[in-house]
């Protein structure tokens, strides 16, 4: 029998703290730092995971949301064997959050507070696992920017590294924007501290600075207020004297103040194999035996929070109706009690203890002695109860199932709603409704087609408004108001709709198709001019001359289309018409693209939008 779970691994939830988030019923507060509060939960399935909720400062920041949610779908790529993968997410809710894999395992800034550095071949094996873990992360296009002990974290086969590339969500917020640096200083490297370029370089300084850490149980760059940190790191080398000789020319060199001079990671893990007396080969004995204690103290995870179980109410009273009619309050054979979770969960095959899947119904009561049981009403066959198959899964998380709609489709395992008239009446009303309003439609419609013939051959609906299709007799409908909307990074292999609001870039990969007809998008590849391109998939674009002014008139009168423009055709101002096949017209002004240093390829554009300016038409 397992002892309780320690309350300082697994501390109660507050008044403040909510009960579910994403649909998943919260069971303890694992952590808070910068970026928000850590919870853990449970899987359908009763597997453990941590789901981060961003704190509220930083989800009210708009250029923070559309970071935070490139920086997560990117992190959904990273599968490594150490890193804690993503399961799920919500970047656009009230409060974003991500959900990873729960690690049992203290962070290494845990496990050196309480027991001081570790051994060398531990601190080999972790160095080794971390740089396996970069080299994934940086496949995908992401630099980390904050690895430090705290995003360390030591399980019973090796390191996980965890909260990659969430720090550059923040990178460019309200709070950041002005002097205030992302990252942990003690492990910053100076590029960092000093604001400058940031490469996966720098997390080959912060892997350096893990490992002094490990072996020494201090920070290289010593102690202290914030400020005197940095400037050490900038201005002074480290104190490596009470590092073990065997480790110092690797460390020297991942510290080192020019990140040319840093090694790569491939190099790093060369150099801890040939320090090695040993094979490093990863196994359940990496770690000495009381950190390794501290793995089994984060296995006795709590129960997962029940509903509490519904009053019991005393059974209904025959009452003066007819021996055909329920009693008031009474349920029918088919009818639902209540839509969402129930009120009473129990546990089912393949659920975690305490959740059940959205869309449960409560049997309905027993009548009482007594009272006489109508006949049953002919609704048809009400579909089978179905209270053992778990919701889908997405990205390998949970999905709830909303709320169901009434007259809408219903969720599983939830009957339909019975109707409340024939279907032969139905159809009757439908025809007669139908009828009518042909009529009253006919009798305020005049008769155009005598002005639509002397309508002079000159007349046109381009320059002052698209056509409303004839039938306001020829009139031009008033122009829509456009919308604009500024400093829109388009990523590469990401496009954008202009029927958004706000136009938000969207993953051409994960969406299926190239681009899904995207009527904007960017396309990056080394090598070809025209593949580093701004194009559509969804209608026509238009660089417009330096002498032209970039508008609704001008975007109307101008014929010389394309589909795609190269970014050797671009400066900073130059504006590009985009009209859409689904009537959608656009300025987009180029505002440049990422250095040649940076991670991620993307570029910048301000887009003024008339939607619906023009009649939609089919894709050529």
């Amino acid at each position: 029998m397992s002892s309780a779970p320690s309350a300082d691994l697994f501390q109660p939830l507050k008044e403040d703290d909510p009960a579910v988030v994403g649909g998943y019923r919260l069971a303890a507060v694992l952590g808070a730092g910068g970026m928000g509060k850590v919870y853990l939960t449970y899987t359908p399935g009763g597997r453990p995971i941590a789901l981060k909720v961003i704190r509220p400062e930083f989800s009210e920041d708009p250029e923070f949301r559309r970071r935070f949610q490139q920086e997560v779908h990117a992190a959904q790529r990273v599968q490594g064997l150490y890193t804690a993968p993503v399961i799920d997410c919500d970047t656009e809710g009230a409060q974003p959050w991500l959900a990873t894999a729960y690690v049992p395992g203290p962070s290494l800034a845990h496990a050196v507070s309480r027991h001081g550095g570790l051994p060398l071949r531990s601190v080999l094996l972790l160095t080794v696992g971390v740089a396996e873990a970069l080299h994934v992360i940086h496949g995908a296009g992401i630099v980390h920017r904050d690895l430090k002990p705290a995003n360390v974290l030591l399980a019973s086969d090796g390191p996980r590294v965890i909260d990659f590339g969430i720090a550059r969500a923040a990178d460019a917020t309200a709070l950041t924007g002005n002097g205030v640096t992302v990252g942990t200083p003690s492990f910053m490297a100076p590029e960092q501290a000093a604001a400058g370029t940031v490469t996966p370089a720098t997390d080959i300084f912060a892997l350096g600075q893990i490992a002094a850490y490990a072996a020494i149980g201090a920070p290289a760059y010593g102690d202290g207020p914030s400020h005197a940190v940095l400037y050490r790191i900038v201005h002074e080398d480290p104190d490596l004297s009470r590092l073990p000789e065997e480790l110092r020319p690797l460390v020297t060199r991942c510290l080192s103040r020019d990140p040319a001079d840093r090694p790569t990671l491939p190099e790093v893990i060369e150099l801890c194999h040939e320090l090695s007396p040993t094979p490093l080969r990863q196994g359940e004995d990496w770690l000495p035996q009381a950190v390794a204690g501290s793995i089994t103290e984060r296995l006795r995870l709590p129960e997962p929070a029940k509903t509490p179980p519904p009053q019991p109410t005393a059974p209904p009273t025959p009452t003066e109706h007819s021996p055909h009619t329920p009693p008031p309050g009474a349920a029918g054979p088919y009818a639902p009690t209540g839509f969402g979770p129930p009120s009473a969960p129990t546990q089912t095959a393949g659920s975690a203890p305490g959740m059940m899947p959205p869309g449960y119904r409560t049997p309905p009561p027993t009548p009482a002695p007594g009272y006489h049981t109508p006949p049953p009403v002919n609704h048809g066959t009400p579909p089978p109860f179905n209270h053992g198959t778990p919701p889908p899964f997405s990205s390998g998380g949970f999905v709830p199932t909303p709320p169901p709609v009434i007259g809408g489709p219903q969720p599983w395992g939830m009957p339909p709603q019975p109707k409340k008239r024939r279907p032969g009446l139905i159809v009757a009303a439908s025809i007669v409704g139908a009828i009518v309003v042909l009529a009253v439609i006919g009798a305020l419609v005049p008769d155009d087609s005598e002005k639509d013939d002397a309508k002079s051959p000159g007349t046109s609906s381009s320059g002052g408004g698209s056509s409303d299709g004839g039938s306001s007799g020829g009139k031009d409908r008033p122009d829509p108001k456009p919308v604009s909307y500024q400093g829109i990074d388009i990523t590469d292999n990401y496009y954008v709709m202009l029927a958004d609001a706000p136009p938000n870039p969207i993953d051409g990969e994960d969406s299926g198709a190239s681009y899904s007809g995207g009527d904007l998008f960017y396309d990056y590849s080394d090598g070809a001019d025209l593949e580093n391109r701004l194009g559509t998939d969804n209608g026509k674009l238009v660089l417009l001359n330096n002498s032209q002014k970039g508008s609704l008139e001008t975007c109307r009168g101008e014929t010389r289309y394309t589909e795609e423009i190269g970014l050797d055709q671009l400066t900073n101002g130059s504006q590009v018409c985009v009209m859409s096949n689904s009537g959608h017209v656009a300025v987009a002004t180029y505002r440049g693209k990422s250095g040649a240093n940076d991670p991620s390829r993307y570029l910048t554009l301000d887009l003024t939008i008339w939607r619906n300016a023009e009649p939609p038409k089919d894709d050529e």
